[in-house]
């Protein structure tokens, strides 16, 4: 019976998956209500075990170096960009990973998303909330006639370009890999480079991993390639959209408006972005539904007994 550790505290909200965790294996260790552990905190609670099922922990060669016995650690995270496949094998360690397990939870707000920003509902509602609602206060405008880039249509690319079919919209979608099978399944969709989705696309919706090809990709001059006038929503990871560059195109007008649910910083309480009125955000709640977070623990369980050798180069890693 491998000697287990869960250094986060969410299966506390789903009591029959701790249940099932513990009838499997009676002796789990389990985090203290609290943050998320990180460094010597991490290395302090996981002491011991075999296997980390773990959130969003950082596993640095400083961390591993001083856990000798861990030999896997299993993902119930979306992402791994916390996680570097080099370290984990210098030291003998395998993973669990499942992809796109949030894919409809964050399909769903990007989609949100989109319709919120062009209809300036942020901005409409912080007029009614200071009491300003005098008389007509400009227009927005329906999303269906528009065009909308997503950048990126692995999983959750993909369950966009489903749930966008309604919306009467011309998708524009870049992805460096082929994935032309599913295009032919659509009669909207139609598959292009970077620049010309940049160029053409209302909305720019952002599903990219984050990684060293990714991380970055949003710089001004990016940006100043998009529309006049468009939309960018991230709902994916923090880090590829420069952030100061963006404000300085909202502000302009450049681009008409922006929702992000990630951040270069988190957690990003009093970013500078927050007080432009043409921009919208959340504290990363992509897939903070009940629906995925049972996916996502229960996928760590299963990844006790079903983990890998983690490669570099191979999806999700660069």
């Amino acid at each position: 019976m491998p000697r287990i550790a869960v250094p986060l505290s969410y299966f506390e909200f789903f009591p029959e998956l701790k249940a099932e965790m513990e009838k499997k294996y009676p002796d789990v260790k389990w985090a203290p209500p609290g943050n998320l552990m990180q460094g010597q905190a991490l290395v302090d609670f996981l002491k011991g075990a075999e296997v980390a099922v773990i959130g969003l922990n950082r596993f640095t060669d400083e961390v591993c170096r001083q856990l000798p016995d861990l030999k896997v650690v299993s993902l119930c995270s979306a992402g791994v960009d916390h996680i570097d496949p080099d370290v984990l094998n210098k030291y003998g360690i395998k993973m669990w990973w499942a992809a796109g397990i949030n894919k409809v939870s964050v399909s769903e707000l990007a989609v949100c998303y989109m319709v919120f920003a062009i209809r300036r509902v942020h901005f409409l509602s912080s007029v009614l909330r200071r009491g300003e609602w005098k008389g007509p206060m400009g227009f927005g405008a329906d999303l269906r006639g528009h065009t909308v880039g997503i950048h990126g249509v692995g999983h959750i690319g993909k369950e966009v370009v489903k749930l966008l079919q309604p919306y009467g919209v011309k998708i524009l979608a870049s992805d460096r890999e082929d994935y032309s099978d599913f295009y032919k399944q659509f009669d909207n969709v139609e598959a292009v480079s970077m620049d010309e989705m940049l160029k053409r696309s209302d909305v720019i919706t952002i599903h990219l991993s984050k990684n060293k090809s990714t991380i970055g990709l949003y710089t001004g001059e990016v940006l100043d390639k998009m529309k006049p006038g468009a939309i960018l929503v991230n709902c994916a990871r923090g880090q590829m959209v420069d952030e100061v560059a963006l404000a300085e195109r909202l502000k302009s007008g450049h681009l008409s408006g922006a929702a992000f649910d990630v951040f270069a910083v988190e957690p990003a309480n009093n970013h500078p972005l927050m007080d432009l009125p043409n921009f919208f955000a959340s504290p990363h709640i992509g897939a903070t539904t009940r629906e995925s977070w049972h996916a996502m623990l229960s996928s760590g369980i299963h990844g006790i007994e079903n983990a890998y050798r983690a490669e570099n180069g191979v999806y999700p890693f660069d």
